[in-house]
């Protein structure tokens, strides 16, 4: 298990299977929607080698989503997290914002767990 965060409103119960890790490119990332309007959350998974983590899909700085391009989350060279309105990056290991102007602030991170090759919320 992964991550920990108060529940957000659209936010999937736990036991959601998200998808299969194998959806995932290793390295890669896919972002994910659940609801619509007010009740609307945005996440995303991002994969390196056996590790999958979750996050809110929303920028510290602006609070808009990372990906202006659907599933773009990672830096070209696949090492870190990049949000595509101003170029903050992110360490994919915790989230912690490197550079930009969200530098010292963090993503929020989800609970997942992967039992039998599917991800699901915990």
């Amino acid at each position: 298990m992964t991550g920990a965060t108060r529940k957000r409103p659209g936010m999937p119960q736990a036991g959601t299977a998200i998808c299969t890790v194998d959806y995932i490119e290793n390295p890669g990332a896919r972002g994910f929607v659940f609801g619509q309007g007010k009740e609307r959350f945005d996440m995303f998974l991002v994969r390196t080698g056996h590790q999958v983590r979750a996050y809110v899909n929303e920028c510290p700085h602006a609070f808009t989503p990372l990906d202006t391009w659907p599933d773009r989350f990672l830096t070209q060279d696949e090492t870190r997290i990049i949000c595509s309105t101003h170029a903050a990056l992110f360490r994919i290991e915790d989230g912690y914002c490197t550079s930009g102007p969200c530098a010292g602030k963090s993503l929020i991170p989800l609970a997942i767990e992967i039992r039998d090759g599917t991800i699901y919320m915990a």
